[in-house]
């Protein structure tokens, strides 16, 4: 079947290329990483989201400060979506940071406002590292110079000042912030410093964020095979960590949406070879550790985890796996998650009906539709009015996808998993996907769901 349009995007015909059912021998992909059509209640989020919310936010050991209005300071604090765990839980994640932008400033300019925003916070905070400054859509309108006015504080204050002109106007989603906060720590980061020591065995995690504790159960399995993590990029990480990731053996790269750019700089400069890799579920999980593995020659002791790890929670698995076998799923994640979770959902025997993408590239989507089945809906930025539809339509026993959609999944009857950024995590590698596993067996077959009319 080729491209399909919705019933709902009858007014927005335009949305027909964006939707796409599974049909073997085909290759079409659907229309993906372009404007957002108008009139499109679109759920993606800015240039200024994807490098402040999601890589530059959880650096642990700096200001993160938002020169804008205060409505965009949302992603610097506590109450934001992503819990980006760290160890540096008396400052990381604890305070919100904005210049507070009002409308003379607006009319006048706001770069004495942030010069002096960064003096007084570094005056309050002096025990911090540097000052990450973020610049929202008013910025890039009214034109202040971010980068001269961070030049003089970092002068003055005595750390480094580094400003990211991230603009939430300046791309059609996040994943261009993305691609920004890679080029921006590459270039004024990365290199800066010298590790005290070098083993042949140091390796780098790239594109984990310590989501609700994913690297701190990722993190040992590496080190039971004998590395050693000389950074992680950006979860739980230091701005010396980030300093000085040129100096290991391998880019393990687990996001391969917001760290491909990083990684391809440090081959490009540094010739630091990457390895991309899925660290979710056995399947995967196993694959990317014996991947791992070979590249450094430990292959014997990657078998010793895999075999330790999963007679862990292989009982339990098979467990869920006969309970859950034949449910139905429609997934929508950010970009890979959406076809990381495809292989998950097959481990457990469930299907997949339907899988979408926030801001997934050419690439996802080549990913999806090689792993989902005939029949299933792909469907790019999918807005609220069509995952309605889809809910009602598809009549999913799980709908896994992030905190925007939660309770429109509710309001429909439909349990819910949040896989963007957890409740109950985390969720990576082994006993990850353990915990995965339960909190879908408790939501599909939680009781609630009875007592809810016109279920979809």
């Amino acid at each position: 079947m080729p491209l399909t349009l919705l019933e709902c995007d009858k007014p927005i015909p335009e949305r027909e290329k964006h939707t796409y059912i599974k049909k073997s021998g085909e290759s079409i992909v659907p229309a993906c990483n372009v404007q957002t059509t108008p009139g499109d209640l679109t759920e993606r989020g800015c240039t200024y989201a994807g490098c402040m919310g999601v890589v530059g936010g959880p650096v642990k050991d700096v200001i993160h400060l938002v020169h804008g209005p205060i409505g965009c300071a949302f992603y610097t604090w506590g109450g934001g979506r992503r819990q980006n765990l760290s160890d540096n839980t008396e400052f990381h994640r604890k305070y919100c940071f904005s210049t507070s932008m009002q409308e003379a400033n607006i009319i006048f300019g706001g770069e004495q406002k942030l010069h002096k925003a960064i003096l007084e916070a570094y005056e309050r905070f002096p025990d911090v590292n540097g000052v990450f400054v973020y610049a929202t859509c008013v910025i890039g309108l009214i034109g202040d110079d971010i980068n001269n006015v961070c030049k003089q504080a970092s002068k003055e204050i005595g750390v480094p000042v580094i400003p990211f002109s991230c603009e939430g106007f300046r791309g059609v989603s996040q994943s261009l912030g993305h691609h920004i906060a890679n080029d921006v720590i590459f270039e004024r980061i990365v290199g800066t410093k010298e590790p005290d020591e070098v083993i042949p065995y140091d390796i780098n995690i790239i594109g984990d964020y310590n989501i609700q504790g994913d690297l701190w159960i990722i993190a040992p399995l590496f080190e039971a095979m004998g590395l050693r993590i000389l950074c992680t990029f950006t979860g739980n990480a230091s701005i010396d960590d980030l300093a000085m990731p040129h100096k290991a053996k391998l880019d393990v790269m687990h996001c391969q949406r917001s760290t491909p750019y990083i990684c391809q700089l440090m081959k490009e400069k540094y010739e630091l070879p990457y390895m991309p890799v899925s660290l979710f579920g056995i399947e995967q999980t196993s694959k990317a550790l014996r991947d791992v593995a070979s590249f450094f020659g430990l292959e014997d002791k990657a078998e010793e985890v895999i075999e330790s790890e999963v007679a862990k929670i292989l009982p339990e698995i098979e467990y869920y796996k006969e309970q859950l076998r034949g449910k139905r799923v429609f997934i929508y994640q950010g970009a890979p998650r959406a076809w990381h979770w495809i292989k998950l959902m097959e481990e457990l025997g469930m299907e997949v009906v339907g899988a979408a993408t926030t801001f997934g590239h050419t690439d996802d989507y080549e990913k999806i539709i090689e792993r989902i089945g005939d029949g299933a809906l792909v469907i790019d930025n999918p807005n609220s009015v069509e995952l309605r539809e889809i809910l009602i339509g598809y009549k999913p026993d799980l709908f896994i996808s992030g905190l925007k959609e939660k309770f429109l999944a509710y309001k429909l009857g439909v349990p819910f998993v949040n896989g963007h950024s957890y409740e109950r995590g985390p969720y990576a590698v082994y006993s990850g996907f353990l915990k995965f596993a339960k909190d879908i067996h408790t939501t599909i077959n939680h009781p609630a769901w009875k007592l809810i009319e016109g279920r979809a």
